[in-house]
């Protein structure tokens, strides 16, 4: 079966939204440009969203920390039916970051990282600062940075110190580019709260009425600073043909009529820097093809009136002189399943890389917003069928019963991305009485929503592909930095140390272990998956499906093994929980290798 090949240059799309705590709107399409007639209409490759005083009261963090924050769902939910799916989100309390990428592109994204660094209060809160994506898409390293910076007229050189501080801490591991600067391409976007000095607030009205915006843009800070900071050398930004987006009555776009009459202001921007040729070497090792970086459109979104700052969005075309665009896995798969014994996925490696006996298949709905949003999976045992081609089988039992478009997706543990997709199949199954009474009977493949909330949480389950720091961050689209609810780490978690100016470090307890072959707990401290040091906990084998978490299933473990369990053995299920980040450091040594 063919591969999508990215037929013209990559589009990017970012947006920047201070959404001021307020409820998520109905609809994003025409922030997003979904949907359209016009000839950007559904065009974008990936877009990054930044958004800044999100929610985060204690109440709600709890809740968002045990189920997907209501504006990720928002953007989750309006960008799957066009085939976008969340490549990577970073939240630090009410600043988050969120990646998406056509699916399509996702085998040729790769090292995908995230960090943050607080800068409210001295570093000790999370209210200011930064968080970051940074991934290589095609070949080429680009930074993704999402900042909130300190308000008020008067602290614009409080702002200049607060980004040179997170671009100082802010570090990525690997032999590519390991700073923020380093990367071939940064976007950094954010609530920036850079001001209109000199005029009052009568004139900045005026001028904003009479649509002489160029007389402000001498004024603006951020503009000024261009040419006095060296921090910001390099940076280039688009024309501000769009009135400032704050301050407004929230409901209206009607600017601040409060007692305060804050003076409206630009402080939302997106800005982008390409690393200069003479700026040291290439991320990518080839120097002399530089990618070029045309923005296509920058503009507010009036229409949207939930908080009182408006919405900024930009187009970009990248124009890459050369592109990596050869998957690490070749697919392939019959063009319809029809019944259960064609289930069966061949797959190539076309690319030599770090394989590890976490490695699974998932099979996804065309639509799936994540990659842990699949409905069955198979661990990639790496079987070798014909030199370098492998074979894997889909359980009857797992597959999806009636007619469906579905994609199959090879997701790499130490990629932590799908590596390798296939484009839309089709599954026709019938669906019968009696399969629907035995998986009724033995809830292996149950659908309902159950009361295993705590169950589902709790500390013993853990991941197919488990994280690999000492520390919690979940990397999950519907799990916030909590204890116990760890997927996936960010760089600077894998290192053990916070990259706020006043580092703080904490450590998760180990969980003691507890599987056995009718879910009894067993005393073996060692038992568990070979080259993994420390205790391990198994997730009970009772097969759960939690309505309120789409992306968290857990399956049946097999309960017939033994005290071993390796990769030729079943395993938990791709999206149970990882409990014990301290175990896993095995995984990074390759003890779990093919």
């Amino acid at each position: 079966m063919g591969f999508p090949k990215l037929g013209h240059p990559p589009r990017i799309t970012v947006v920047t939204w201070n959404v001021g705590t307020a409820m998520p709107p109905d609809d994003v399409t025409t922030l997003l440009h979904l949907g359209s007639s016009s000839d950007d209409s559904d065009r974008a490759d990936m877009i990054a969203i930044g958004l800044q005083e999100v929610n985060s009261m204690i109440n709600k963090r709890l809740k968002d920390a045990l189920f997907t924050d209501q504006w990720s769902e928002l953007f989750m939910d309006a960008l799957g039916p066009f085939n976008f799916v969340l490549v990577s989100t970073v939240r630090m309390q009410g600043v988050i970051l969120l990646l998406f990428a056509k699916y399509y592109h996702l085998p040729f994204l790769r090292d995908v990282q995230t960090d943050c660094t607080r800068t409210g209060l001295g570093g000790y809160w999370g209210n200011k600062g930064g968080v970051s994506v940074r991934l290589a898409a095609f070949g080429h390293m680009l930074c993704f940075l999402n900042c909130h910076l300190p308000a008020h007229m008067e602290k614009a050189e409080q702002r200049k110190d607060n980004f040179q501080t997170i671009l100082s801490l802010q570090q990525f591991q690997g032999p590519g580019a390991q700073g923020i600067l380093d990367h071939d391409l940064v976007f950094w976007f954010g609530d920036l709260n850079f001001r209109i000095e000199s005029y009052d607030l009568h004139f900045v009205k005026f001028a904003i009425d009479s649509e002489q915006l160029h007389q402000l843009w001498e004024k603006d800070q951020l503009n000024m600073a261009k040419n006095t900071w060296p921090i910001l050398r390099g940076f280039q930004e688009g024309p501000l043909n769009f009135a400032p987006t704050f301050k407004f009555d929230v409901g209206t776009n009607k600017y601040d009529t409060s007692a305060k009459k804050r003076k409206p202001a630009w402080t939302d921007r997106i800005l982008w820097k390409v690393k200069a040729p003479g700026g040291g070497p290439s991320p990518s090792g080839r120097e002399s093809h530089r990618l070029q970086v045309t923005q296509h459109s920058y503009h507010s979104h009036m229409e949207y009136t939930v908080s009182d700052h408006k919405p900024v969005a930009a187009q970009f075309v990248l124009h890459f002189a050369f592109r990596d665009d050869v998957p690490l896995v070749r697919l392939d798969v019959a063009d319809e399943w029809v019944r259960p014994e064609q289930a069966v996925v061949r797959y190539r490696i076309e690319t030599v890389f770090a394989r590890s006996s976490w490695d699974w298949i998932g099979l996804y709905r065309v639509g799936f917003r994540h990659c842990k949003d699949y409905v069955a999976y198979v661990w990639a045992k790496h079987e070798d069928v014909d030199g370098n081609i492998y074979q894997v089988t889909f359980s009857e039992e797992s597959l999806p019963k009636g007619h469906g478009d579905f994609i199959l997706g090879y997701y790499s543990h130490t990629h932590s991305i799908l590596i390798g997709v296939t484009e839309p199949f089709q599954i026709s199954l019938p669906t019968s009485e009696l399969a629907s009474s035995s998986t009724d009977s033995s809830g292996a493949s149950s659908e309902d929503e159950d009361d295993s909330t705590l169950e589902l949480l709790a500390s013993k389950s853990r991941s197919p592909s488990p994280g690999k720091s000492k520390r919690h961050r979940s990397r999950s689209p519907g799990l916030a930095r909590f204890p116990g609810l760890a997927l996936r780490p960010s760089s600077c978690e894998r290192r053990g140390t916070s990259r706020s100016p006043s580092p703080q470090s904490r450590r998760l307890p180990r969980v003691a272990p507890n599987r056995g072959s009718d879910g009894g707990s067993q005393g073996n401290s060692e038992e568990g998956p070979p080259g993994l040091p420390g205790s391990w906990a198994f997730p009970p084998p009772v097969p759960q499906s939690l309505g309120l978490l789409p992306a968290l299933r857990l399956e049946t473990v097999d309960p017939g093994g033994g005290s071993s369990w390796g990769p030729d053995r079943e395993a938990p299920a791709p999206d149970s929980l990882s409990p014990s980040p301290q175990g896993q450091q095995g995984l990074e040594e390759g003890d779990l290798g093919p």
